[in-house]
């Protein structure tokens, strides 16, 4: 079979509903490694919440971090790793307005650091509850722009905050809103989303959109879904999702879904 770039979405896909990687995911993704197709990780999470995931996975290809904003090769130097950040002064304009957009934690990351205005509260387990005096957000300790910035607002106030920044800072940032329970949104540099980074991958191997497989449930994986030449939503996607997928899979990120539609389209069963 031609070799294919399998593109993954993590949460809601890849992972099951407790954030881990089942047993039979874990031996089908190295089976179709072994087999000869490229698997790579294409994900909203910070590097610093994939890496494990990525071990688990014995992976040796590009991961795409922040929704495309840092596509690197963890563990070596990689000469196309390359990061889009946003200038610190939106940081700091955001630190200053705090009150104003109702933010409740402010928190910015590049692939090896992390900086939050403080601690995150018990019920928001995506930052650190502990945080060390150097890592604590202020004009002085951000020194270089940051890869992702994040915020969690007031309930239910999300969308609203959303086309505040947009109109504050158009020309600089893209921002996501997060679903589930939390109100908070993702911001990266301008232009950044998934099908960005699955096409520069696409161009460094040499593989034709035909060639590649996506996997996704969520708005942020509308792009990469889009442009590859089988997009695949998982049967927990969101209904927009499905309505831009080449296929569905017959089963859930709970129940394998990813495993068993690549077992059966890679015929990976022996």
């Amino acid at each position: 079979m031609q070799q294919k770039l399998i593109t993954l979405d993590l949460d809601g896909t890849t992972l099951n509903n407790h954030s881990q990687l089942s047993p039979l995911t874990i031996k089908t993704l190295q089976k179709a490694t072994r087999a000869g197709h490229l698997v790579s990780i294409v994900t909203g999470r910070p590097y610093r919440m994939a890496r494990d995931i990525y071990d688990q996975l014995q992976l040796t290809t590009p991961m795409a971090n922040f929704n495309g904003a840092l596509t690197h090769i963890p563990h070596q130097k990689w000469d196309g790793e390359y990061s889009m950040t946003i200038n610190k002064a939106v940081v700091y304009d955001l630190m200053r307005h705090k009150d104003d957009y109702g933010i409740k934690l402010l928190a910015v990351e590049n692939k090896h650091s992390f900086f939050a205005d403080h601690a995150a509260p018990a019920t928001f387990d995506f930052f650190p509850h502990e945080i060390s005096d150097d890592q604590v957000l202020t004009e002085k300790s951000l020194r270089g722009n940051p890869t992702s910035i994040t915020i969690l607002v007031e309930p239910n106030s999300a969308q609203f905050v959303k086309n505040q920044l947009l109109y504050r800072y158009r020309d600089y940032i893209n921002v996501g809103v997060w679903g589930g329970p939390h109100s908070v949104l993702e911001i990266v540099s301008k232009g950044i989303q998934k099908a960005k980074a699955v096409d520069y991958l696409a161009r460094y191997y040499h593989i034709d959109r035909q060639n590649i497989i996506a996997f996704g449930d969520e708005h942020n994986d509308a792009e990469m879904l889009d442009y590859v030449g089988r997009g695949v939503a998982m049967r927990n996607a969101t209904a927009k999702i499905k309505s831009i997928a080449n296929d569905i899979t017959e089963f859930d990120n709970e129940h394998d879904g990813v495993a068993k539609y690549l077992s059966e389209y890679l015929d990976l069963a022996n």
